[in-house]
């Protein structure tokens, strides 16, 4: 059974966000948080094995949920961390995954109404994983450009066709059938870049998140 605290400053999304979570075989939601003092207590208190939190709580109403994590990754960093936002601000999931993104995901809120998507997260970041809302990925895709020796420089150009594609969430099947690859082709290349990224050839969803935001960093 996983333990969860959740926290979340709006009474009717916190009582929906509980119900979800609640919803799922295997998770027991320990405490309901209003505010990121509250927050803090609980989780001194439970240890939980995830903390489900809202990004913007009181009593500053800037970037509570990150700051929390920040903390947990120093002080806890056995206990994942989900952070709900409402907006699909790039730069705020870029900070929750500053110092690692293992055990860490950023969702928008408009997921609660696809309990599938919050479930799945959780479990994901019990197990070390990651998740990055895919509309995030998106729109940081769309920005910027990469500067003037970048590691990347070091794919090929259909290697990074599909980290592109890795970035904007897809499978490997998704992707075979987007590039007109077979999946085995696609494990190739994705084990390729891997090597030249320094990364292992192992393609979990660790290294999946860690490859895609060093695309993400430089786009």
């Amino acid at each position: 059974m996983l333990s969860i605290v959740l926290a979340e400053d709006n009474l009717l999304v916190r009582e929906g966000v509980r119900g979800v979570l609640s919803s799922g075989e295997g998770l027991q939601v320990v405490a309901a948080c209003a505010d990121a003092d509250e927050l803090r207590i609980a989780i001194k208190e439970y240890e939980p094995d995830v903390v489900v939190t809202d990004i913007h709580m009181p009593p500053g109403l800037s970037d509570e949920g990150i700051q929390v994590a920040r903390e947990l990754r120093r002080d806890m960093p056995h206990i994942g961390v989900v952070v709900l936002s409402s907006r699909d601000d790039p730069q705020h999931a870029l900070d929750l995954l500053e110092h690692g993104s293992a055990g860490r995901a950023y969702l928008l809120k408009e997921r609660v109404a696809e309990p599938g998507q919050l479930l799945n997260a959780v479990f994901e970041v019990a197990r070390g994983g990651s998740v990055i809302d895919p509309q995030v990925v998106e729109n940081l895709v769309r920005g910027g450009s990469r500067s003037p020796g970048s590691t990347l420089d070091k794919l090929t150009p259909r290697e990074m066709e599909v980290l592109g594609e890795m970035a904007q969430g897809r499978t490997n099947s998704a992707i075979a059938q987007r590039l007109f690859l077979t999946v085995r082709g696609v494990e190739r290349h994705i084990n390729a870049l891997f090597a030249k990224l320094g990364m292992s050839a192992d393609a979990d969803a660790h290294h999946r998140v860690r490859a895609v935001l060093l695309y993400l960093s430089e786009h």
